[in-house]
């Protein structure tokens, strides 16, 4: 694979520049056909022999048009081989850094999610031998602050090795702070000092976390392209949703961003994408053949989508109010699933591949409609002696305010597989129990023999997949049975893969694969702009709609299962919703 190295158009900065011309990917080119697992047991701090999560080798070919058949490589066994690699291979890390700035590090996010997730990272040997993590906020803290601050949320929960000690104080070492403004120049160039200092003249890939409220991205990316870019390696910048708050100020966002950014530098993260069931979803349709004849209208009744949490705002009302659960959580979470459920099969597993396929399900979903729509907003609910407090009881939360706190919406897709299916999207706060879930409901059997045996509740029969994506991550897949005994009763049963039954090793947080991949430049599970301007496009409208008629949301009891106009929403199409029945349904 050939270096390719753009200059910069007039209106570009430094930031673009840097990263085209990455220097070190043709160099290692060749060197990555006998990796085989996403940390590799040989040399595993070698970062550029990991694979990202889409099982492909980083920045690599094959060996078929590298090494093999060079007069480098002949009359080298196997094994000699694999050592000179090696020994090339760490030559070339020691010439080259990661730093990873947290800009925002003394936010919850930052302290709950994103150092736990690179601590694993670091614990498992998925990162370089050269790494340095750098906290940016404004608020006053010396390195030594920042590392007690971290501490506490580090564990070691990835099965649980001896030395988590030990791993913890080398990974607390690495980490350092700079306080500073987010939109200061000179305090950027500081950091781009401290930065320099760290990377001693290395080669340095520099990866920015924008862990701050969305009104200031710009202010940050502007400092960083301009003050603290890398001079001779990549620079890629994770932003954290929400991105906008419709298709104006979303298309805005993007514009301004673009100001300093190239597209390949820009890493949009929606932590759901993850998660492992959903990373699961694709392998499990377009790798086992008998699932694949049946993704389609043809045999599948409805898909259902559902997200519910048993709590509600708690002091975070401020925030979530200027939002709503339309816009946290259904708009990117669950629709972003829906298109990875609802693609044609791509053409690779290429990251552009992949996200070609979800853009066409979003352009091909029929406009929201209000009367397809039902907003709730959770009340405070007495239950077993204890008071639950209503939405608009949080101190931080306006009295009179008629943001949802719940919503349900049925969605259609206007294409040859999916015509008529509807896709019923489910997400609230406070409701009965936290789950989030994929149900896939099949159509009755034509001239069922035993209908007879189920009543008039043909519900019953229906067989029905689920992806339990939390908690207890699990598949499964309901089928009628026939109950033993000498007389016919039948009844349904679990066909049932329970993770943590048949993986013993606890499952890796969403933020550590979606850290990996961003170090690794791998985009399958980052949105792009047009898969992003399409997804406001749907919704965009409806919430214009919603706000402008301020149509008031219908109340629901906290720890309930939510509006009962949801159900009525569901019945219309001839649906009941999945998770009506029992704990396990």
């Amino acid at each position: 694979m050939a270096a390719q190295i753009t200059p910069p158009s007039s209106s570009s900065s430094s930031l673009a520049f840097s990263s085209e011309f990455n220097v070190w990917k043709p160099m290692r080119c060749c060197f990555f056909k006998w990796v085989s697992q996403v940390c590799p047991r040989i040399r595993p701090t070698n970062h550029f022999r990991i694979k990202s999560s889409n099982g492909h080798p980083l920045n690599a070919v094959s060996m078929q048009g590298g090494m093999d058949g060079s007069p480098l490589a002949k009359g080298i066994n196997p094994e000699e081989q694999e050592e000179f690699f090696i020994d090339i291979l760490d030559k070339e890390e020691a010439l080259s850094t990661l730093s990873i700035t947290v800009v925002g590090a003394s936010g919850d996010l930052a302290k709950k999610k994103i150092f736990p997730a690179l601590f694993a990272l670091y614990y498992e040997d998925c990162l370089p031998k050269n790494f340095i993590v750098f906290g940016y906020a404004r608020t006053k803290l010396t390195d030594e602050e920042l590392r007690n601050i971290i501490s506490t949320t580090l564990t070691c929960r990835i099965d649980k090795r001896e030395n988590c000690k030990d791993k913890m104080e080398q990974f607390l070492k690495r980490c350092f702070y700079h306080s500073g403004e987010y939109n200061s120049e000179e305090n950027f160039a500081e950091l781009d000092s401290k930065l320099k200092k760290k990377e001693a003249g290395k080669l340095s890939n520099r990866l920015f976390y924008l862990s701050i409220p969305p009104n200031i991205f710009v202010d940050v990316v502007r400092c960083a392209s301009m003050m603290a870019s890398s001079a001779n390696g990549w620079t890629r910048v994770i932003v954290e949703k929400p991105f906008g708050r419709d298709s104006e100020s979303s298309a805005e966002l993007t514009r301004c961003l673009k100001k300093y950014l190239t597209e390949d530098q820009i890493f949009r993260i929606d932590h759901y994408l993850g998660k492992e069931l959903v990373e699961n979803l694709s392998v499990l349709r377009f790798s086992n053949l008998i699932f694949e004849p049946l993704w389609s209208r043809n045999y599948i009744r409805n898909v259902q989508f559902i997200f519910s949490e048993d709590f509600g705002t708690e002091g975070r009302g401020g925030y979530f109010d200027n939002y709503g659960i339309i816009r946290d959580i259904m708009q990117n979470h669950l629709l972003q699933i829906l298109a990875l459920f609802a693609m044609e099969t791509p053409v690779s597993l290429d990251a552009e591949d992949i996200r070609n396929e979800k853009v066409k399900v979003l352009r091909s979903m029929k406009p929201l409609e209000l009367e397809d729509v039902i907003i709730g907003q959770y009340k405070g609910h007495n239950k077993g002696g204890r008071a639950y407090p209503g939405y608009t009881d949080d101190s931080t939360v306006p009295k009179n305010s008629i943001t949802p706190t719940f919503a349900a919406a049925a969605l259609f897709i206007n294409n040859a597989r999916w015509d008529g299916v509807p896709f019923l999207m489910k997400a609230g706060k406070a409701l009965h129990r936290k789950r989030a879930e994929i149900r896939v409901q099949f159509r009755h059997v034509p001239g069922n023999l035993y209908k007879r045996n189920f009543g008039t509740d043909l519900d019953k029969a229906t067989n029905e997949l689920v992806l339990r994506v939390q908690p207890d991550e699990a598949i499964y897949l309901k089928i009628n049975n026939k109950v033993p005994g000498l007389g016919m009763r039948l009844d349904r049963s679990d066909l049932n893969l329970l993770y943590r039954a048949r993986y013993p090793t606890e499952i890796p947080d969403a933020y550590e694969r979606l850290l990996l991949d961003a170090i690794a430049g791998e985009r399958r599970l980052f949105i792009r702009s047009d898969e992003l301007n399409a997804a406001w496009s749907l919704f965009t409208p409806l919430l214009k709609e919603l706000e402008a008629k301020k149509i008031a949301p219908e109340l629901y009891p906290y720890g309930s299962r939510g509006p009962v106009g949801a159900h009525y929403l569901a019945a219309k199409y001839n649906v009941r919703w999945g998770d009506l029945g029992g704990e396990d349904d």
